[in-house]
């Protein structure tokens, strides 16, 4: 716990100046934190990060977080989602010209894998420019989750809610969080409006999201399972990689630009 603590102040300390500060530092955290992620795919994979199919894939993942890192490369008559769909093919003959170390299946989840942490973090960057006040209402939203649902289902959970993928999560834990982050986000959304949606509709929102938040981190625990790992990575100790904090957040900003206030 301890550790966790330390991790997590230091972690804060950076990312939150960042995040008020905006702009392109936004930008360029959002695009570190997705290539992060993207290698770290890679590894629970068991596949190494210095190759052609990894540059491919870092590249199409930090395009769809931030596509105007390449339109000023491409052709006028050339979209950025025709260009990811280039890499993609390139992807695609990876499997011809190095079949003995990548497949089909691995252009496959690599794809998967940039649509997922790429679109998430293009979202992210998104939300930040549309304000302050949308961006701290995802993290609110996960942040205030995640607690409810560790304490609550540690106090009083009793009933397994995916034993199979996360066997600590519990039904009670799962409604505990999203009680806290609806009562919390109610409060907040009343002080700084995050849209000209009416109360009632914001509080709707919030429990939607909050149950997005948490199917999102199951999709991770899934993946973590089937690839046989605790965490995603080591780059922040006793919390393990990016996708382990970022995973609720893939699922909830994109949902955030679904429901039209992003």
């Amino acid at each position: 716990m301890k550790q966790r603590i330390i991790t997590a102040v230091v972690a804060l300390t950076i990312f939150i100046p960042i995040i008020l500060m905006g702009g392109w530092l936004v930008e360029l955290a959002a695009v570190a934190l997705a290539l992060v992620a993207m290698a770290e795919v890679f590894i629970m994979k068991k596949q190494i990060i210095i190759s052609v199919e990894a540059l491919i894939a870092f590249v199409g993942v930090a395009a769809l977080v931030l596509p105007s890192l390449i339109t000023g490369w491409l052709p006028a008559n050339v979209s950025p989602n025709f260009a990811f769909y280039i890499l993609v093919l390139l992807l695609l003959l990876c499997t011809v010209f190095f079949n003995k170390s990548f497949n089909f299946d691995d252009a496959g989840v690599y794809t998967l894998a940039m649509l997922y942490i790429g679109f998430g973090f293009h979202y992210f960057v998104m939300a930040r420019h549309d304000g302050l006040v949308v961006l701290f209402y995802a993290l609110l939203i996960v942040w205030c989750t995640d607690t409810g649902a560790y304490f609550i289902g540690k106090y009083m959970g009793k009933h397994k809610l995916a034993p199979h993928v996360s066997p600590n999560k519990t039904w009670e834990g799962s409604v505990g969080g999203v009680l806290v982050a609806t009562i919390v986000c109610t409060v907040y959304v009343m002080f700084f409006p995050v849209s000209h949606a009416s109360l009632m509709t914001m509080i709707l929102l919030t429990v939607i999201l909050s149950i997005a938040g948490q199917l999102g981190d199951l999709v991770e625990s899934a993946l973590k399972r089937y690839y046989g790992v605790k965490d995603s990575g080591k780059i922040l100790p006793g919390h393990g990689g990016i996708l382990d904090r970022f995973d609720s957040l893939l699922f909830v900003l994109p949902l955030l630009h679904l429901l039209g206030i992003v």
